[in-house]
């Protein structure tokens, strides 16, 4: 089976292009570096030709509210376009849990734009919501850094070891469309403020970290609801914090 995996080259996209080549499949790593941009439509219909499955891992560079839902929108109506004259069979995205319930969050509001776009398009689909990486501690530590203090919301959170993220994206590419949501959590419900302490101490890290439920994440106040799976059965990843901990690549201060 043919598959394309837009943003095929980053994190999640490296590991879910392995995985579906270990199974057989014919896997295309799509992103401007390989001459797909789905930003300009650029090389976008050669690479989606006689492709079954289309996986968007794509990510805006920029943040910024104007310039992420711009980018949201245009990757997503080229690429679902594409998709449709090329007769994909399903259209799988990864999305954030907590989109919809954070329109504080300018990025989260683009997630929504795409997701709305996707459910709209006709084709067969899976949004993936997924909780945040582990990968993503630090730069979640630095966002709340002054000085020597990090301040962060004591909200819960529930990241997940992006191996994890890869080995189910890679079962629901070959699985049926949902036509619907899957999310997405690793095994531990923990205060953010908690395990980001307990990641700079494993770090050798001595920035203190102090909890608070009006500190702001990336723009937006957080409840113990925002940031966690709210359905009946998300897809609960193997990997905890110690063990991500253990074998990831990571800086030690």
């Amino acid at each position: 089976m043919k598959i394309v995996v837009i943003g095929g080259t980053g994190l999640i996209g490296t590991k879910t292009v392995a995985r579906l080549r270990s199974k057989g499949h014919e896997v295309i790593a799509a992103s401007p570096n390989s001459g797909v941009d789905t930003i300009t439509g650029k090389g976008l219909s050669e690479a989606l030709a006689g492709a079954q499955v289309v996986i968007d891992l794509a990510n805006s560079p920029s943040f910024e509210d104007k310039a992420v839902l711009e980018f949201f929108e245009t990757s997503g109506r080229n690429l679902l376009a594409a998709g449709k004259a090329a007769g994909v069979k399903h259209h799988v995205a990864l999305s954030v849990v907590g989109t919809g319930r954070l329109p504080k969050s300018g990025y989260l509001r683009a997630k929504m734009a795409q997701e709305d776009l996707i459910r709209q398009s006709g084709l067969p689909y899976t949004i993936v919501h997924s909780t945040q990486f582990f990968e993503f501690l630090g730069a979640i530590a630095q966002s709340g850094t002054a000085g020597d203090t990090t301040t962060l919301p004591s909200a819960y959170f529930q990241p997940i070891a992006s191996d994890d993220v890869a080995d189910i994206m890679s079962e629901v590419a070959l699985s049926a469309p949902a036509n619907g949501v899957i999310e997405i959590a690793g095994p531990e419900r923990v205060p953010m403020n908690d395990l980001v302490a307990r990641f700079l101490k494993a770090s050798n890290d001595p920035r203190k970290v102090i909890g608070s439920t009006q500190a702001q994440y990336f723009g937006t106040e957080l409840d113990d609801r925002s940031l966690v799976p709210v359905g009946d059965n998300p897809r609960i990843g193997a990997i905890g914090f110690e063990d991500w901990f253990s074998h990831a690549a990571h800086p030690r201060h």
